[in-house]
């Protein structure tokens, strides 16, 4: 089992790797899910989704999540074969936490050097910030 901290991590590049040890067939943990960034400009990656969620209609869908654990697990499911019973069998192994729960407290989390976002040189988002401003209730 995997355990990756999403702390000052850029989403879609932690995103692909974690999909491929997915794929390889790890268990995969994510803690810190909200702590996570989304590299451009705030106020059109707010605008952005914004449009994902009033897309549809309320009762049929299409449903698009606001809680930053539910956003970035539907960043994962994108990048797998969702159409395939290989991809949904595998994105069962896949924990998004908001904060650090109590059973991974003492465990060691890797960070992943290839998407840090300490080198960004364009503005930036928290996916906690974005979910808020999306409409979701804190609770992490």
């Amino acid at each position: 089992m995997k355990i990756y901290d999403a702390e000052n991590q850029i989403l879609g590049r932690m995103c692909t790797f974690i999909a491929k040890d997915l794929l390889k067939g790890e268990d995969v943990v994510v803690i810190n899910a909200e702590k996570s960034v989304l590299s451009g400009n705030p106020r059109w990656k707010k605008e952005h989704y914004q449009v994902k969620i009033r897309r549809g209609d309320p009762k049929k869908g299409p449903f698009f999540p606001r809680y930053p654990d539910d956003i970035f697990r539907r960043t994962v499911r994108g990048m797998l074969p969702w159409k395939q019973a290989k991809g949904r069998k595998v994105f069962k192994k896949l924990k998004v936490f908001t904060g650090v729960p109590e059973e991974h407290k003492n465990k060691q989390a890797e960070k992943m050097q290839a998407a840090d976002a300490s080198k960004l040189k364009t503005t930036y988002i928290t996916l906690g910030d974005l979910s808020t401003s999306i409409g979701a209730k804190k609770r992490w």
